[in-house]
């Protein structure tokens, strides 16, 4: 099955009035972005080490509200080598954090006529429950091939075992959150979890490094063919990174290294041109990175309809 499928025309429910999938092709390797949904979270949080006036201004001139916004949430489907791989898997159900409108994926899946059952291959970026909830949903384990290899750092793995947040900054109720999903996560497919090092091809032209930063295992995945290149980074870039790479995300375990990974890799792209796609930028998620007298600027794809 090829994910041109995403392309044509479906029947919309009321809840889905704006787009939620957006196919391209890297070379010859289909690529499929998927919207999760939205993440309501308290501004604060994409830089609290940042002077709140500072903040508040670059939110303003964002035209963006003050206290809270919606970060968008997505997902990546990849065909390669007779592969179909997931990478990461959203949020899943509410974890009593108020979250509604997120947890979209399998039911986005489908609108899209990708069946779980035809995953070979799951890729995490990390263990954060807005990546790994999708799979923890009721029925989800059942549908996917009991031979699904679940790619991820196993520096991610080990961290999740005795999980650090002396330096995050999040709302309260997410840390317990967080450590409960990725506890059961492990537990519920330690026998289809492949831990990598450092760098995993998962299928031709598809390839997983791990960055750290974020979490200790974080990692991005490089979708490369024919000259062609796309890598998803993961939560390595939120959308106030280009002009502020240096403010912490309160979601970061590890604040100072993320900002090294940040940077180091927006200035590689900016280098070479690929696109790029993120977790939290907003859907479709693609575009380039560009350096605009020392800064760094999104450079948004036109929608290719």
């Amino acid at each position: 099955m090829s994910l041109d499928v995403a392309s044509r025309p479906v029947r919309s429910g009321p809840d889905e009035l704006v787009p939620s999938r957006y196919a391209l092709q890297i070379g010859k390797i289909d690529v499929l972005v998927i919207s999760d949904g939205v993440l309501p979270l308290p501004t604060a949080m994409l830089g609290h080490n940042a002077d709140p006036a500072v903040r508040a201004a670059w939110m303003h001139d964002m035209f963006l509200p003050p206290d809270a916004f919606d970060w968008p949430l997505n997902a990546v489907v990849v065909r390669s080598g007779g592969k179909t791989i997931l990478i990461d898997a959203g949020l899943g159900s509410d974890p009593d954090l108020n979250l509604p409108r997120a947890g979209q994926l399998i039911k986005r899946l489908e609108s899209a006529g990708i069946d779980l059952a035809s995953v070979t291959d799951v890729v995490l970026t990390h263990m954060h429950m807005d990546h790994i909830g999708g799979l923890l949903v009721t029925g989800a384990k059942e549908q996917l091939r009991p031979d699904v290899q679940i790619h991820v750092a196993a520096a991610e793995v080990k961290f999740w075992d005795s999980p650090d947040f002396t330096q995050t900054s999040m709302p309260p109720g997410f840390p317990d959150a967080l450590r409960a999903t990725a506890k059961r996560f492990a537990k519920e497919y330690h026998n289809q979890l492949r831990q990598f090092d450092e760098e995993y091809e998962v299928a031709p032209g598809v390839v997983v490094r791990r960055t750290g930063g974020h979490t200790p295992g974080h990692s991005i995945v490089r979708v490369a063919e024919g000259g062609d290149a796309l890598t998803f980074a993961g939560d390595a870039v939120f959308t106030v990174g280009f002009d502020h790479p240096d403010w912490y995300n309160g979601f970061e375990h590890d604040p100072e290294e993320a900002t090294r990974v940040r940077t180091h890799l927006l200035k590689e792209l900016a280098a070479t041109g690929e696109l790029l796609v993120a977790t939290h930028m907003p859907f479709p998620s693609l575009g380039r990175v560009a350096i605009d007298g020392g800064v760094f600027r999104w450079v948004p794809i036109l929608w290719d309809y």
